[in-house]
C-alpha cells in the first residue's frame, strides 16, 4: 500500500502514463486474485465496491423491478433487510422472510413453500452475523437454477474462511468485503456479477471509457464502477487475498472453529452464560455470541473493555430478526469474534474475564 501511494498514486484507467497504467493493472491484478479464490471465470464480473453493503445495495436495487417477488433468511443483515424495505416502498416489491431454528438452521422445504411465480431473487446470509451457523448455500443454488431464481449470497462472514465456487454453488451473485476474512483494509470489497444479469448501475459518472456518452459505459466492471476507484486499498486487499491462497480457506477455517469450540467449551462451564447458535461440535464460522443471565449485553462489553482490554460487540448486530429466531430481543448479546491470527492464550484469557465478570456482578 506504501508503495502504491508513493509511486503510482495516480487515477487508473484515465491517463496513459505509467502511473495511471501501473495503477490500473494493480486494480485487474486484484480481480483475478478474487477470481481465482471464488472461482470466477472472467475477473471483470467483480465490480469493487466499498463495502458489503454497498455491494449488496448494488445488487439488491440494481436487479429487482416493480412488483417482483424476492425470498430472504430472517438471519439477514440491515443491509439486506434495508435495501428491501426501501425498495418495498418505492418499487412495490414483494419480500418473504423466511424463519430459521433458534440455532440459525434453515429448512429448505420452508424456502421452497414461500416461492411463486412472480419469485426473481433469493437472498442469503453464507453465515449468520450473530450465531455463526452456516445456511445451505449450495442447496438453495441447485434449487435456484432448477426454478429459474436468481440467487444473491451475502458472504461478509465468509469471504476467505469457508471455500466458495460460485459455478457450483449456483450463485448468481456474491457480495464481500475487503477488511474481514480477506485481510484487507477497510473502504475495499466488491460484488460478483453473472455474466448472464445487466443490473441498473448504483452510481452513475466518470469511469474513463465511452466518455462520449451520456449513458453510463455498457462494458464491465466500468458500467458499475463510477468515480476513482481506491487504488490504495486493493492493493492491500490483494496481499491478504494471496495470504490466504497461500494458508488456504480449508486450514483457516479448521483453526477458527478450534477456537471457537474451545471459546465454547470454556463459557458453558460457567454458571449463567447461555451460548447462541449451533451447539459444540457443529460447524460454524469464528463466531461466539452469549448472554450472561439477566446482565444488559451492553454492560458486560464495556466491563472487557474497560477492565481487560478485550474487545468485544454487543447490541443487536445490525439483524433484530436474528434475535428474534434466537430470543435475545430483550437484551441483545455479546459477540466475540476469533480470526486466523487469534491464539488459544487469548481464548483462554477471553473465557477468565468472563469467570471473573460473573464472579463481580452476581
Amino acid at each position: 500500500m506504501y508503495d502504491n501511494m508513493e509511486h503510482f498514486a495516480a487515477n487508473p484507467g484515465r491517463g496513459s502514463h505509467e502511473m495511471a497504467v501501473k495503477a490500473s493493472r494493480t486494480l485487474f491484478e486484484g480481480r483475478k486474485q478474487l477470481a481465482k479464490l471464488f472461482h470466477i471465470k472472467n475477473p471483470n464480473d467483480i465490480a469493487y465496491a466499498l463495502n458489503t453493503t454497498m455491494a449488496l445495495n448494488l445488487a439488491l436495487k440494481g436487479f429487482l423491478h416493480e412488483g417482483d417477488h424476492v425470498i430472504c433468511t430472517a438471519v439477514e443483515h440491515n443491509s439486506v433487510r434495508r435495501p428491501l424495505e426501501y425498495l418495498k416502498k418505492t418499487k412495490n416489491i414483494n419480500i418473504s422472510y423466511i424463519k430459521t431454528d433458534q440455532k440459525g438452521h434453515l429448512a429448505i422445504d420452508d424456502l421452497v413453500s414461500e416461492i411463486n411465480g412472480n419469485t426473481k431473487l433469493v437472498v442469503c446470509s453464507h453465515s449468520s452475523n450473530l450465531l455463526g451457523s452456516i445456511l445451505p448455500v449450495s442447496e438453495i443454488g441447485e434449487l435456484c437454477r432448477d426454478r429459474g431464481i436468481k440467487l444473491l449470497v451475502d458472504a461478509a462472514q465468509t469471504a476467505g474462511i469457508l471455500e466458495i465456487d460460485v459455478e457450483k454453488m449456483g450463485i448468481d451473485m456474491l457480495a464481500f468485503p475487503g477488511h474481514k476474512g480477506l485481510l484487507g483494509p477497510q473502504g475495499t470489497g466488491g460484488l460478483y456479477i453473472h455474466p448472464d444479469i445487466d443490473l441498473d448501475p448504483l452510481l452513475h459518472g466518470g469511469t474513463g471509457s465511452q466518455s462520449e456518452a451520456i449513458d453510463q459505459p455498457t462494458v464491465r466492471p466500468d458500467r458499475y464502477e463510477a468515480g476513482t476507484q481506491n487504488t490504495v486499498g486493493i492493493a492491500g486487499l490483494i496481499e491478504g487475498v494471496k495470504y490466504i491462497q497461500k494458508e488456504t480457506v480449508e486450514s483457516i477455517h479448521k483453526k477458527e472453529w478450534q477456537l471457537t469450540q474451545r471459546m465454547m467449551s470454556g463459557l458453558l462451564e460457567i454458571d449463567g452464560v447461555t451460548v447462541l447458535g449451533p451447539e459444540v461440535g457443529q460447524n460454524k464460522t469464528g463466531i461466539v455470541s452469549f448472554t450472561v443471565g439477566n446482565a444488559d449485553s451492553s454492560e458486560i462489553a464495556f466491563i472487557l473493555d474497560q477492565s481487560f482490554q478485550i474487545a468485544v460487540r454487543a447490541g443487536y448486530h445490525c439483524t433484530p430478526m436474528a434475535h428474534e429466531m434466537a430470543g435475545t430481543m430483550e437484551r441483545g448479546a455479546v459477540r466475540a469474534s476469533v480470526g486466523c491470527f487469534t491464539t488459544n492464550e487469548e481464548v483462554d484469557q477471553f473465557v477468565y474475564a468472563i469467570k471473573e465478570i460473573v464472579k463481580y456482578t452476581n
